[in-house]
């Protein structure tokens, strides 16, 4: 797919430096777009990026005044296999999604097994109490709740006047 018309330095009345130039810039520009068409759920620059064919799950995450809610869909992935961490700043969710899928039938079979790990590392907003973390697990969809730390909560500071 091109998007940018190449023309010819004699049709364009270019210099060849420009030229190239320009040439590289297409060519950039394609391998941009075929790159963010065929993987657009991976470029998230907040979240962290993946290799092709690697798998990330989509996380949604909301806060109020004294806690932080996260919200991962882990399809199809046992509890088992997932690991929950978390420090004063970050979140890291990560395990390994394990899938095998085998029919056959009269004359034929087919099998296909896909196994791979994963992690999502989420820069928390706000400073977090370790210690009151909860994970919960239900049909794919794991929920993380963060305590903030007292020391993060926000305060109103008075204004003082000169007199």
């Amino acid at each position: 797919m091109s998007l940018i018309p190449f023309r010819t330095k004699r049709s364009s009345g270019m210099e060849s430096g420009s030229l190239a130039t320009l040439a590289d810039f297409r060519n950039e520009m394609n391998r941009l777009f075929e790159g963010f068409f065929s993987r657009p759920s991976l470029a998230s620059p907040w979240f962290g990026t993946a290799e092709h064919g690697q798998w990330l799950p989509a996380i949604d995450m909301s806060e109020n005044d004294a806690e932080i809610h996260i919200r991962a869909e882990l399809p199809g992935i046992d509890p088992k296999d997932v690991d929950v961490s978390v420090s004063e700043d970050r979140l890291v969710i990560s395990g390994e999604k394990k899938s095998e899928k085998e029919a056959t039938g009269e004359g034929w079979s087919h099998r296909e097994s896909h196994y791979g790990g994963f992690s999502r590392a989420i820069p928390l907003p706000e400073s977090v109490d370790p210690a009151k973390v909860t994970a919960r697990y239900d049909k794919g969809v794991l929920m993380v709740e963060l305590t903030k730390s007292p020391t993060s909560a926000s305060r109103k500071v008075p204004v003082l006047t000169a007199k």
